[in-house]
Order: structure tokens, then C-alpha cells, then sequence
């Protein structure tokens, strides 16, 4: 009888469940928002996961991205502390805030010292059990039939399996289902609601690609999240037993103090560096201002999150205890971020254009062309947050949305979908490249109907062939080849086409490919670094080979590439 093989926890394991958890939150992400009744029903527990666990798997590819070189790529340690170390920084929200401690928790084990280079069924289960209790004490005032129960839940039942990490991780994703089917019985927000609890729906959703990730294979029953939750976040088989009159109303004062009525109006998130010591008195402070308090980190960085009424006090406290950066401060009752007062009402406009540039000369362009922008800096891609928050400031009952990016796709759904919650109408244009964008402004009119808007806009963007080039970082396989650092890359619609090492002749070189397809009009954005005799001669090649064929220049700043290339 062939004896099955153990299965392991390493490095590249960690990389595979980042990026499977990630599709998995990505999928459910709108399901869990629509079931998020708790702490504050504001929609967006879906969204925080989301992008908390998309920071982590983006710390995660940092790491290997540096150990391309090395066969043996980055260690367990290596990967599972980038991992907590993206949620931490990039944590979102109560959901988001508590799920970057559990997988610091976990970090905790399998990085210590003395781990082992792979984790085993025991090095998991310990692991698991940090997580759980690390999560809990992180919580100013743990409630049950929320994620944490979820998470004790998951570890109790890892403590009680025997076998490798498929094993284990098997036994805590049953565990952590088991216990969400359980969590309306325990909190009566959510049997009134009848649904479960949405923090605990995604961390099911991330043990179920542990599972997968240990093992290859689909955790049972992982499709079941959408499906429970889409049919009121009942897991299916399972009937929600109503809590007494007496838990109703014990939930009803735990929930008069987020976000509700006569409770508090602001969420207040930021890191903060700061010792030991400050971060407990800021504990104090904080819990005495507010509620839904959440303090999480270690080593010097932390991630705070509290609700308050007074927004500047517990910015203050911060202050006081170390640096503050990376404030975010969300109005509940206007659903505003903003760091100030109020601003005063104003008539909204009836149509507005929201996009994503990668450089400060394009945000200008795109603003002279009457659209909101939001600056993507060079590695830092911005969150649904700001998109979110450069939909309001256009103030539009009707609101196109261009991510000008095919990474930011989701992060734009995710906050077209809050906007849409605030009575907005978003359109949602999945633009690949800035060139792409600038084809799809150019053809808005406001006076059209929205709906023939959208499609004009959306046909004039797909018709934009769309080319970047840039200087490679690092030695790495291409669909061209193998590119050593310091190769000039040119990209035709997101796909390495050519390997140089003479920026102009690159350019030419791909300019030329693509218009051996045809085109009309070629779009041309210098970037600050790119020499200054490459766009001129790039419009001689145009004027001098291609009859019929128009070149626009623009001044993209600071913008990545050295430059990008649009045909239409």
C-alpha cells in the first residue's frame, strides 16, 4: 500500500496561500460586505480583508522578487514575517486590523529562532493557537460570535488533530466553519439580521486556501461562503437559533457605542511607532475615549484602530506615545474621510470622471480634461479608500471610474461598489494603462446619457493598443527571454515584447510593432528619466514611415516608466 506523503509549510507554501486566500477574499469580497452587521454595519468588512491580505501577499512577492537569483528561494521565516508584516502596515478596518495580528501570531512561531526550516503538523497547530490568543488580547473588549471565536474555534480544533499540516489545517478550517454556522446563536445582531459573522466568513475563506495550500487541494465545502452568505450568511444546512431576549439585549448595548446612534462617530485608524511602555498607556487612553479599540503590531510598529467621537483626541494620543503616520480618519454618519471639519454642502454635479494617473504631469492633464485624480506613486498603489474618497470629492450623481491599471481592477470594484451604497452610480471602465484612459476622456460628453457615455468611453479605450518601457530591476524570465538588471523592457499590452539596451531603439522597435497591426493616432508619454531625444524621434519615425498617422507628446512627470506608448 503506498504510503501518502507528509505535507510541509515552507516558503513557497506561504507565497501559494497569499495568493490563493487573495482570490478566495476576492471572490466573497461583496458577499461579505453585504452580510457585515458588526461592529458598525457600514459595509466593508469584505473590502478590509481584501486589502489587508492584499498588502500581505504584496510584502510576500517583495521577498522572493529579491531571492530571484537564489534557486532556493526565501525561507519560511523570511516569508511568513513579510506576510504579517504587509497586513500589518496595510491593515484596513476592525476585520482587517484583527486578521494582520493572526497571521503576526502565526509569524510568531513559525519565524522563531529555534523553527524548524519547514513547519510540521505541530509547528501548525502551535502557530494557530498563537494566532487565536494573540487576536483576543489585541481586542479591548473581546466579543464572542465574532472572528475571534472563529479563529479559537480553528485552533481548538488543530490542538485535537494528529498528522501532518494537510491534517491540521484541514481540521481547523471544519473548526472555523462549524463555529461561523454558530456565531448568530451567540450575538443577537446577527440572528435578527440572519446572518453569520462577517469577519469570521473570511477567515474561513483564508483557512480554506491554507488547506489548498498545504495539500493541492480544495478545502471541503469551500465554495459554500458565497453560497451561505448570498442566501442571508447562514452556512447551508444550518439554522440559526434565536438568542434570548436577554442576549438581544446585552447586543443591543454592546452595539450603542460603534458607529450607531448616540455612539461613536468617527473610525480612527494609523500606524504608529512606539515602544512597549507608551503603547499600553495609549491602551488606557484610547479605551476611555472610545470603542472597537484594536492595538496590534510589536517591535517597535503598530496598527491602531478605535472609534471615537472626538477624532483630533485620539490622533493626540498617538502623539504622545510615539509617531503617527498613515492617519485615516472615516466619518461614519457622512461616510467622509477627511483629517478636518465638515466641508459645507455644495450642489452636486451631475457627472464626474474619476482616475488613477501614474505621474504628476498626467494628473495635471487629466484635470485640465475636467477629471478627479488619485496620484499612483511608483510602488505604491493606491487603496479603494482613496479611490473612494476622490469619488466624493467629485461630488457627481453619475461617477466613471478609470483604474488605468490592471492590478487595481479589484481595488476599484471594491470601491465603486461602497460608492454605489452611498447613492452614487459608478461605472467602472477597466482601463489598463493611462494611454487607455486618455483615449476614453477624450471622447466623454456629459451631455449624452450615461449609459452611451460608458459604452463610447469603453469602446474607445479597448480599440487603444497600449506599450510602456521601463529598465529591468533585476534578472528575471520574461515571455521575450531572460533580462538582466539594467535591460531596457518594452511591454505591449502587459506582456514583455522586447529586450534592449538602448532606450530609443527599444522604443522604436516596439512603436514600429505596433503599428504593423494599423492606427490613426499615436500617444506619446515621456517620462521624467527618459532621455529628451527619444520623443523627437519617435515623431520623425511616425511622420517618416507611417502616412496618415498623427503623434501627440505629453509630459508625464514622475511616472515609472520611461515612457508609454498608446495607439489607437
Amino acid at each position: 500500500m503506498a504510503q501518502v506523503p507528509q505535507t510541509f509549510l515552507d516558503g513557497l507554501a506561504v507565497r501559494t496561500w497569499c495568493g490563493l486566500a487573495l482570490r478566495a477574499l476576492g471572490r466573497a469580497r461583496e458577499e461579505i460586505d453585504a452580510i457585515n452587521v458588526y461592529p458598525v454595519a457600514d459595509g466593508d468588512t469584505g473590502t478590509n480583508l481584501y486589502l489587508t491580505l492584499e498588502s500581505a501577499a504584496t510584502a510576500v512577492e517583495a521577498v522572493f522578487a529579491g531571492y530571484e537569483t537564489q534557486p532556493a528561494g526565501p525561507s519560511l521565516a523570511d516569508a511568513v514575517r513579510a506576510m504579517a508584516h504587509g497586513a500589518l502596515i496595510g491593515a484596513r478596518g476592525n476585520s482587517g486590523t484583527i486578521l494582520a495580528q493572526l497571521l503576526r501570531g502565526m509569524a510568531q512561531v513559525l519565524a522563531a529562532d529555534d523553527a524548524e526550516p519547514r513547519c510540521d503538523g505541530a509547528a501548525l497547530r502551535l502557530a494557530l493557537r498563537r494566532a487565536a490568543d494573540s487576536a483576543r488580547q489585541a481586542v479591548a473588549h473581546p466579543v464572542e460570535g465574532t472572528v475571534l471565536t472563529v479563529a479559537s474555534a480553528a485552533a481548538d480544533a488543530a490542538e485535537r488533530a494528529d498528522g501532518d499540516c494537510g491534517t491540521v489545517a484541514r481540521a481547523a478550517h471544519e473548526g472555523a466553519r462549524t463555529a461561523l454556522a454558530a456565531t448568530p446563536a451567540q450575538l443577537g445582531v446577527l440572528a435578527r439580521a440572519g446572518v453569520v459573522d462577517a469577519g469570521g466568513s473570511g477567515l474561513v475563506a483564508v483557512l480554506g486556501a491554507l488547506v489548498e495550500a498545504c495539500t493541492g487541494e480544495a478545502a471541503p465545502g469551500a465554495g459554500e461562503a458565497a453560497d451561505a452568505v448570498a442566501v442571508g450568511g447562514v452556512v447551508p444546512g444550518q439554522t440559526p437559533k434565536p438568542a434570548s431576549e436577554a442576549d438581544a439585549g446585552a447586543c443591543a448595548a454592546e452595539t450603542a457605542g460603534y458607529g450607531g446612534p448616540g455612539g461613536p462617530a468617527y473610525e480612527v485608524i494609523y500606524l504608529l511607532e512606539a515602544d512597549d511602555t507608551a503603547v499600553a498607556r495609549l491602551r488606557t487612553r484610547l479605551d476611555a475615549l472610545g470603542d472597537s479599540l484594536v492595538v496590534v503590531g510589536g517591535d517597535g510598529l503598530w496598527n491602531v484602530h478605535v472609534h471615537v467621537d472626538d477624532a483630533g483626541a485620539a490622533v493626540e494620543a498617538g502623539v504622545e506615545a510615539g509617531r503617527p503616520y498613515r492617519i485615516r480618519i472615516t466619518h461614519f454618519g457622512l461616510g467622509d474621510v477627511h483629517t478636518g471639519g465638515p466641508r459645507p454642502p455644495r450642489e452636486r454635479a451631475q457627472r464626474a470622471v474619476v482616475a488613477v494617473v501614474p505621474g504628476q504631469g498626467l494628473a495635471e492633464l487629466y484635470t485640465e480634461a475636467g477629471a478627479t485624480t488619485v496620484l499612483a506613486r511608483p510602488g505604491e498603489p493606491p487603496a479603494s479608500g482613496e479611490l473612494l474618497a476622490a469619488v466624493r470629492r467629485a461630488h457627481a450623481r453619475e461617477v466613471v471610474l478609470l483604474p488605468n491599471d490592471a492590478e487595481l481592477r479589484d481595488t476599484a470594484a471594491a470601491a465603486a461598489e461602497q460608492a454605489r451604497a452611498e447613492g452614487v452610480r459608478v461605472a467602472l471602465i477597466p482601463t489598463r494603462s493611462a494611454v487607455q484612459g486618455i483615449a476614453a476622456l477624450a471622447v466623454s460628453e456629459p451631455g449624452r446619457r450615461f449609459d452611451e457615455d460608458v459604452v463610447q468611453m469603453t469602446s474607445a479605450a479597448g480599440a487603444t493598443r497600449y506599450a510602456e518601457v521601463v529598465v529591468a530591476e533585476h534578472r528575471s524570465w520574461t515571455t521575450a527571454g531572460i533580462c538582466q538588471a539594467g535591460d531596457v523592457l518594452g511591454l505591449i499590452d502587459g506582456d514583455v515584447a522586447v529586450i534592449g539596451t538602448d532606450v530609443t531603439a527599444t522604443a522604436v522597435t516596439v512603436l514600429d510593432r505596433m503599428l504593423q497591426a494599423g492606427g490613426e493616432l499615436v500617444t506619446l508619454v515621456m517620462g521624467a528619466e527618459a532621455p529628451e531625444t527619444v520623443a523627437g524621434h519617435l515623431e520623425t519615425r511616425v511622420r517618416e514611415s507611417y502616412l496618415a498617422v498623427d503623434t501627440v507628446v505629453y509630459d508625464g512627470g514622475r511616472q515609472g516608466a520611461l515612457l508609454l506608448i498608446g495607439v489607437e
